[in-house]
């Protein structure tokens, strides 16, 4: 098992008065933050102040672009032609770089959100195009990847830095890709069994699906949702789990790949 391992979670996800999720609290535990860029949630001033709050805490920033969906929260799927999608990452990516900068900081990853992220994993050429039009804005950036998918395939191809990631509270397909919310038990509510399963995959250096299915590989980071709510809890159990298993919780990159 990896000797160090990033533990991140989404955030900056509040819009106006509408608040979601407790990220100061989540901020005194994780050491990467995936920022909304305002288009499936938050808006310019939510991201400012996590962005400071982000580094405040020494914790490392990330761009979690969506589909322009606030009333969805990013979950329903779109269709968008090629360039309009690209155009969307460089939108909010750019977004997150100018916030990042304002406040004394730099975008260090990106990892994409929701629906779009779950038919990145799913479609090469859809995944090709989101990370195509990241790297154009920022070479050095790192892919978070969801391991064995189209995600990961897309971010080999184009040559780009990638951290292989797990969640912590969602349920996997045999083939890697996450198991629909519509699912009973998809969600994982439980902040000691999140802990326990996120430990047993980084022991066994597998994805572990819902059939107990064993997939082999690379985890650089673990991720929590900031909505869920039981996040605060099962953010501060995962760290103590990790810490209990002899693992030391670092920002990524500790050896991104470009393999």
């Amino acid at each position: 098992m990896t000797r160090y391992i990033d533990l991140n979670a989404d955030m900056g996800e509040s819009f106006g008065a509408w608040q979601m999720g407790d990220d100061a609290a989540l901020l005194e535990i994780v050491s990467s933050a995936n920022i909304a860029c305002g288009f499936h949630a938050s808006d310019p001033d939510v991201m400012a102040s996590t962005m400071r709050m982000a580094l405040e805490k020494g914790v490392g920033l990330g761009a979690h672009p969506g589909f322009a969906d606030l009333q969805g929260f990013g979950r329903r799927r779109m269709e968008l032609p090629g360039e309009s999608l690209q155009n969307l990452i460089r939108y909010q990516l750019g977004a997150a770089q100018a916030m990042a900068r304002a406040s004394g900081g730099h975008i260090r990853h990106f990892k994409l959100h929701g629906a779009l992220a779950n038919m990145a994993s799913e479609d090469l050429a859809l995944a090709r195009f989101c990370y195509g039009a990241a790297l154009e804005i920022a070479p050095k950036i790192i892919l978070v990847t969801m391991p064995n998918t189209a995600q990961q395939q897309a971010a080999k191809a184009l040559g780009g830095a990638w951290a292989g990631e797990i969640y912590a509270d969602r349920t996997y397909n045999d083939d890697a890709t996450l198991q629909s919310r519509a699912l009973p038990g998809a969600v994982i509510h439980d902040a000691q069994k999140a802990a326990a399963r996120v430990v047993e995959m980084l022991q066994a250096g597998a994805i572990i699906t819902a059939s107990g299915k064993h997939v082999k590989a690379r985890i650089d980071t673990v991720c929590l949702h900031g909505d869920n709510r039981q996040a605060r809890a099962m953010a501060g159990a995962i760290r103590t789990a990790l810490q209990g298993s002899g693992l030391q919780i670092r920002q990524m990159p500790h050896t991104p790949s470009r393999e």
